[in-house]
């Protein structure tokens, strides 16, 4: 089933050390801010430190970070195909390798 959203994309940006990973989603084109698009962008800022907390709690309890990861890409894997169709998901992944070797999902470690 192929809902009428967008499929967004991740953008990794480099910030404070206190931004926990600074990961923010934005979507694929260029587009003026509405009141909708900062009420999306406060539920994303939510997720992740939802998301944040939980992996915290379960690197705490000794779950391992690779561990975390795989579940973490399965799970949200699930949700987009539940979401936008395996299709749409399919093309979004597709451009991944790609922008995994640029390094947009590499997290500068700051120099001290």
């Amino acid at each position: 089933m192929l809902r009428s959203k967008t499929l967004w994309t991740t953008d990794v940006e480099r910030f404070a050390p206190s931004d926990a990973f600074g990961i923010f989603m934005h979507p694929p084109f260029a587009f003026s801010p509405t009141r909708d698009s900062f009420a999306d962008q406060e539920q994303k800022q939510a997720a992740l430190s939802y998301l944040n907390e939980a992996w915290a709690d379960a690197r705490h309890d000794g779950v391992d970070g690779d561990c975390l990861a795989q579940a973490s890409l399965f799970a949200a894997f699930a949700e987009l195909v539940s979401t936008y169709g395996e299709d749409a998901v399919a093309t979004f992944v597709e451009g991944l390798a790609g922008r995994v070797r640029n390094g947009e999902f590499s997290i500068a470690l700051a120099k001290q």
